[in-house]
């Protein structure tokens, strides 16, 4: 079974682009210098951002489900970037290079399963989640900061 992980559009945050910080804390958003790589993991670009490079950390609802996971965190956007497609069954290196944790959810917006797997390891774990009829989509968080990073699906 085939899948593919889906990056954020850089739309969703072309209205960021430009301000100043007084304007970014006003969509609780935050202009930051990159210092480490990895460390600041774009999620338009599924890469992480070079250092020297400017990062926009901003609150990010990336399950609009009417449940109780309903859910929004803290996650890095480089400006200017690109909306990026990852090939069918290609897993991003941003996301091999990372611990994991996968949540599956139904069609419902309910998690009905999870795992927490190395980056390097996780192809056999999306493929087995995905083969059960119950699930819909998939998660996947970096596990150490927990923030989202993108979504599988079926494809």
């Amino acid at each position: 079974m085939g899948f593919q992980i889906s990056a954020l559009s850089a739309d969703q945050f072309s209205h960021l682009i430009g301000l100043d910080d007084e304007s970014l804390a006003e969509h609780a958003a935050r202009r930051m210098q990159v210092q480490t790589k990895p460390g600041y993991p774009c999620r338009v670009t599924l890469e992480d951002a070079e250092i020297g490079e400017s990062v926009l950390l901003v609150n990010y609802e990336h399950l609009t489900v009417d449940t109780p996971y309903r859910s929004t965190h803290a996650i890095f956007v480089r400006e200017g970037a690109t909306t990026c497609s990852p090939m069918v069954n290609q897993i991003p290196e941003q996301l091999r290079i990372r611990l994991l944790s996968i949540r599956a959810f139904d069609v419902d917006g309910m998690m009905v399963d999870a795992e927490v797997v190395h980056g390097k390891e996780c192809l056999p774990v999306l493929q087995k989640l995905l083969e059960h009829p119950r699930i819909d989509y998939l998660h996947i968080h970096n596990a150490k900061p927990g923030c989202y990073a993108a979504r599988v699906d079926r494809f």
